[in-house]
Formats: structure tokens, sequence, C-alpha cells
């Protein structure tokens, strides 16, 4: 390799053999201060290493549907006002098996879930009937098996409900799903792909022996309602936090026996990122109880049938729980 002489590397003058564009000081360091400076230098390289490691970004993640993407920006906000960080968001990801896939690959941070749907749908599961159980029966395998934090519950339940149209409930006397098996109408049962995929209505249909005029018919899920108005179904599986059921045209048939489990809204959220960042933990604690079901619906029910942007629906809710 060729050394390229650089024209301003000081030379010798010519008439006084001082060195040119070099500033001659009186005096030299001192053997210690030279030492001193090679461990000052040393010691700031060490630390802009160490500033250098940053933090894993906090990533929001939500399955598809309208109130898992206003959970997870309601939760990217306010970890966004409260931890001081920015916060990617990963919303819209599938069904709920995809989203735990990611969630447990370290794709995300944390997403919503609901405990019934975490037993049946990942666990393989039958779920309790009692909500403390299923609660610490949740927590106690995501934890082993997963390496996975269930934190505090959000306040609210979100259980499949099953709906008919108000107008046939007052024709048939129908109120309850007892009501309903026992009456004369077969009924043509529509949910959406994740509820069938996942089996939620199986229970009620096995329980209470509902007669069928047909198999359960699934549908995509922005389907599910005009098929009930239209005559294709007349009954329907739905969450209970459905914005449409804030409409008097629909009825909810009540779970006499009880057969449903308990849905309990909660935070799945990566066992280390809890250990990494100190703040997230208590941060996210501060949603805990601030949820409720009427809340969520009419969140829902802003987004599917006023058709707001998400955004501000849940800046709103912040700001209405003293969290914004």
């Amino acid at each position: 390799m060729t050394l390229i002489e650089d024209s301003r590397i000081s030379k010798p003058h010519a008439a006084t053999g001082e060195t040119e564009g070099r500033t001659r000081y009186p005096w030299t360091l001192p053997k210690s201060y030279s030492n001193l400076g090679l461990h000052l230098g040393v010691a700031l390289w060490l630390l802009a290493a160490g500033c250098g490691k940053s933090k894993a970004p906090i990533v929001v993640g939500s399955s598809s549907g309208t109130e898992q993407l206003l959970l997870g920006e309601i939760i990217a906000q306010h970890l966004e006002h409260s931890v001081q960080r920015k916060v990617e968001r990963r919303f819209g990801l599938g069904g709920e098996l995809i989203t735990f896939q990611a969630l447990s690959a370290g794709e995300i941070t944390l997403y919503p879930d609901y405990t019934g749907s975490i037993e049946i749908g990942i666990l393989k599961e039958t779920p309790a009937s009692d909500r403390d159980i299923i609660l610490e029966r949740t927590r106690r395998e995501m934890l082993r098996t997963a390496q996975l934090d269930v934190l505090d519950p959000l306040g609210y339940d979100n259980p499949p409900a099953m709906v008919v149209r108000t107008s046939d409930a007052d024709t048939g006397k129908i109120k309850t799903l007892s009501d309903a098996a026992a009456g004369a109408e077969r009924w043509k049962l529509g949910v959406s792909y994740e509820f069938q995929q996942r089996g939620d209505a199986q229970p009620v249909i096995n329980s209470y022996k509902l007669p069928l005029a047909r198999g359960m018919q699934g549908m995509a899920a922005a389907r599910l309602f005009p098929a009930l108005q239209s005559g294709e179904l007349n009954m329907l599986a739905v969450s209970a936090t459905d914005g449409n059921l804030d409409s008097p045209e629909f009825r909810v048939l009540t779970d006499d026996k009880q057969v449903l489990p308990p849905y309990i809204a909660c935070l799945l959220v990566r066992h280390n990122a809890i250990v990494d960042e100190p703040q997230l933990r208590p941060a996210l604690t501060q949603l805990s109880g601030k949820f409720t079901s009427d809340a969520v619906r009419k969140m829902n029910a802003e987004v599917d049938l006023k058709h707001r942007d998400p955004a501000g629906v849940a800046a709103e809710f912040l700001a209405s729980v003293g969290l914004k």
C-alpha cells in the first residue's frame, strides 16, 4: 500500500529548521498525566459502549378486530405518556393463535386477550367456571409454558353472547337460552371464523341442546349482523361487547345455566420485558379496573358504526379515566 503524503503534516522550515504548522509549547506533559489521560480515554470508551446499548422497543400488538385494535391503541398511547418512550404498534396480526405466536417469538411485547380464550384456544383446556380459579390457572400456565405474565384484569368480561332479533324474541317469548332450546324455532346460527376455529359457541349448543336448522355457519365478522337482519341467519354468537349490541334491534339471550366460562379481559406481557423495563408493569397496572363492558361496547360502536378514528376514541377514553 502506498502512503500518500498529507500536505497538512508539519515539515521543517528550510531556513530555520523550525516546524511549520505546529504550535511550539515551552513544556511537556508529565508522564503521570499521560497515564491519567489513557485511563480516562478507556473509561470514556467503556461508558460510550454502555450507552450505545439501546433498550428493546416496546411493541404493542393485537389480533384482528375493532376491540383488539382499540385496546392496543389505548395501551400504546398510555405507555407513550407514562413511560415517555416511543411505542411501536403492530395491530391486526390475525387470529389469537397468530398473535400469541408473535408474542412468544418476541416480535411483540404484549397484547390484550381474555382468560376464556386463552384456556380454550391456547392451553386447549376446558375452562373453570370460577373467576378466581381461571385467572390463577391462566397466570400460572402462561408463565410456566411461555414465560408470559398475565397482568391484573382490565375490569370487564367479554364472553360469547347469543343474539337474536328483538322482534323474533318478542314473538317467541324468548329471553333465555333455555327458552331458545325449548321453542319450536330451528336456529340458523352464524359465528365469525375466529369463533368457529376456537369453538366458543360449542358449549352453549351442547349444554342447551339448541335445535339447529343446519350446521353452525362461519363467516367474516362484518357480515354477521347484516345476515341476521336479512334473515339469512336467525341467531349469532358474537362478543358481548360488540358495538352492534347497543341497538334495540337485537337481544342478547341470558345464559341462565351459566355455561359460558369467564372471559376476563387482561394483558399478556413478555416476562423478560417486565424485567428489562422496570416502568412497564407499574404503567400497565394503571389500566387495571379502568374498563367496563358498556364503555368498551360504546367505543366499538363509535369505530364500527360511526366510523371514527380509533386513535381519537382511545384518547377520549384515557382522558375519561384520568390517564391522559
